[in-house]
């Protein structure tokens, strides 16, 4: 298995360390070109306006899109959630590849950041460490989205559309691999589909 990490600018290097702590390799991506050959995708936090404009000038907003819609796995962690979306409230550039709105900052600057335990059905019984950054939050979700986390007042923070998943929280900030291992899983399961179509 090989996953991705977009390495723009943001959290790229903690989400590589978490990915190579479960036994995964994991690799760079900065140009259209190391998209081939991945099993996976991740595009971290950081400013989504500034990884979005770098997308586009090397080439790779199209690309991750193209690779996202033919059924690839991508996870969006915090400005990576925004990118996925299909609108954000402003103009910037998105990948509209999960069916969501988001806010950009909703719960105000790098200040009011905070951590909450969050109930994660899908990760098991035991809550999990949400790391909120200048983060933004699900406004709407269509019908095909699945709401994995929502913070007690019912926000959602954490969703699914098939193979694309986003939080609005950071889990490679946190020593808690539980949210890359359910990513990896998306992406084992998206591999034997893939050889089963093949036979």
């Amino acid at each position: 298995m090989k996953i991705g990490v977009l390495a723009l600018q943001g959290a790229f290097r903690e989400h590589i360390e978490a990915l190579r702590e479960l036994g995964v390799e994991a690799v760079e991506v900065r140009l259209p070109e190391q998209l081939e050959g991945l099993d996976g995708l991740i595009i971290p936090g950081g400013e989504s306006t500034a990884i979005g404009k770098l997308a586009v000038t090397y080439g790779l907003q199209d690309a991750i899109r193209r690779y996202a819609q033919a059924g690839k796995p991508v996870y969006g962690t915090c400005a990576g959630m925004i990118l996925l979306s299909r609108d954000a409230g402003r103009d910037q550039p998105l990948l509209g590849v999960i069916d969501v709105t988001v806010e950009r900052n909703a719960f105000g600057r790098q200040i009011e950041s905070f951590e909450t335990g969050l109930d994660i059905p899908a990760l098991g019984d035991e809550e999990f460490p949400g790391v909120f950054i200048r983060a933004p939050k699900i406004e709407s979700v269509g019908e095909d989205v699945n709401v994995l986390a929502k913070l007690t007042d019912g926000t959602p923070v954490a969703a699914q559309q098939g193979n694309m998943l986003i939080t609005a929280f950071h889990p490679e900030l946190t020593d808690d691999l539980r949210f890359h291992r359910y990513f990896l899983a998306l992406v084992e399961a998206a591999r034997q589909e893939a050889v089963s179509s093949r036979q």
